[in-house]
């Protein structure tokens, strides 16, 4: 194996850990608990449209797993376990079509991931109830994938030159 293929997601990783750190430094205060940015996703995009689901997939499972440890606890991990899983399906998904564009692969993955939260906050929680946080994380979602699409894109195109494309 070449030492190329390993730096490459260990350095995206430590990118990834450094987002999550910044965006735990300056958190949103939008009235509604729990949202952020994803700042970490633009690696995760950036990712997935240069080397591919693996090496998306192993950075993000790898961050989400970290921070957990370091930050978090097993909610957290749970929690950010199925909105990661959910959003990277239907990105990879929605980028193998070739129908549409980074920033809107990008919104689709916040909206999804922001709903497999709300799936296991039903599945742990045990109750319906929660599903009236929905609205508000959709429109969280699609507000951050716009910013994190953007900003994933302008790394895609500036970065290009140093990971291979799948």
């Amino acid at each position: 194996m070449k030492l190329r293929n390993l730096a490459y997601p260990a350095l995206c990783l430590a990118l990834a850990m450094l987002f999550s750190y910044v965006e735990s430094l300056f958190p949103l205060s939008v009235g509604i608990p729990g949202v952020k940015m994803g700042l970490p996703n633009i690696i995760i995009v950036f990712l997935l449209y240069r080397t591919g689901i693996r090496e998306a997939a192993a950075v993000s499972l790898s961050r989400i797993l970290l921070t957990a440890l370091l930050f978090g606890n097993l909610f957290s991990f749970l929690y950010s376990l199925a909105g990661a899983v959910l959003s990277l399906l239907v990105m990879t998904l929605l980028k193998r079509s070739g129908a549409f564009r980074v920033v809107t692969v990008s919104i689709a993955g916040a909206v999804s991931h922001n709903l497999g939260q709300i799936l296991m906050a039903m599945l742990i929680l045990g109750f319906k109830e929660i599903l009236y946080y929905l609205p508000y994380l959709i429109l969280s979602g699609i507000l951050a994938g716009i910013v994190i699409g953007i900003l994933a894109a302008l790394f895609i195109n500036r970065f290009s030159h140093f990971i291979k494309h799948e």
